[in-house]
This record gives structure tokens, C-alpha cells and sequence, in this order.
């Protein structure tokens, strides 16, 4: 869990593999993270555990997007549960998908009903993980 091109253990900006994000909270193959830099919060590019969903948590520590990824552990898609609404299909839209590695390169969609599920699996497991 790193900074861009992190399978190699070192990023295109030379950062060490891990040392991008904080793990808050692990349930299951999910994981709730945090942005080390004080900087626009972005999500990991890629990981290096197969099966991996990555919660990225904005700085009030509130889910701000789910993360996806493919077999070759790059990121697939992302699922922006806060922030600033996207148009899709001529509506403003939040949540909403985003699919490709670098952001929506192949589109900026509606959830689909298995990606509510995550949604709501995510918003639940963050509010119960006190408990």
C-alpha cells in the first residue's frame, strides 16, 4: 500500500512502498486508510494483495471512496461515497463510480446494486468497529 508504481517497493517519486497511507482499521480483505501528506486525498494506484478493497478516509476520518482491483493488482475502479458530485447521464450524482486506473477513463457511472451493498457494508463496519 504506496505511492504510484509501488510494486517495486519504490514509487516514480521515489517514496518507500507503505509509507503513503495508514491503516486505521482492517476488517476482513477490507482496509481503512489514511493519507500520511497533508495533501488532496487520493487513493492507493495499487496493492499488493490480491483481493484487497481499500476505504480511503478523508481528515475527518469519514469514508471517502472505495477502491477496487484487477489481477494484476492496479486499481479498476473507485467508488467516491463523499465529496463533490459527478454528472452522469445529465444528473448530479454522489455516490458514484469511477472506472479505470487513472480515474474514469472509462467512465463515471451510477452504483450498480452490488457496489450499494459495499457501500453500505463499508458504512456499517466503520460505525460498528468500536464495538
Amino acid at each position: 500500500m504506496g505511492g504510484r508504481g509501488a510494486s517495486s517497493g519504490m514509487s516514480n517519486s521515489g517514496k518507500k512502498y507503505g509509507s503513503e497511507y495508514t491503516t486505521v482499521y482492517q476488517s476482513g480483505n477490507i482496509k481503512f486508510i489514511k493519507q500520511n501528506a497533508n495533501s488532496s486525498i487520493t487513493a492507493p494506484m495499487e496493492t499488493m494483495t490480491n483481493g484487497r478493497i481499500y476505504v480511503t478516509l478523508n481528515q475527518n476520518n469519514i469514508p471517502k471512496s472505495i477502491t477496487y482491483y484487477d489481477k494484476k493488482n492496479h486499481r479498476k475502479k473507485q467508488v467516491d461515497i463523499k465529496g463533490r458530485p459527478h454528472n452522469v447521464k445529465g444528473t448530479l450524482t454522489l455516490p458514484h463510480t469511477h472506472k479505470g486506473y487513472f480515474h474514469a477513463e472509462y467512465g463515471t457511472t451510477e452504483l450498480s446494486p452490488k457496489e450499494q451493498k459495499m457501500v453500505e457494508r463499508v458504512l456499517k463496519t466503520w460505525d460498528n468497529r468500536i464495538r
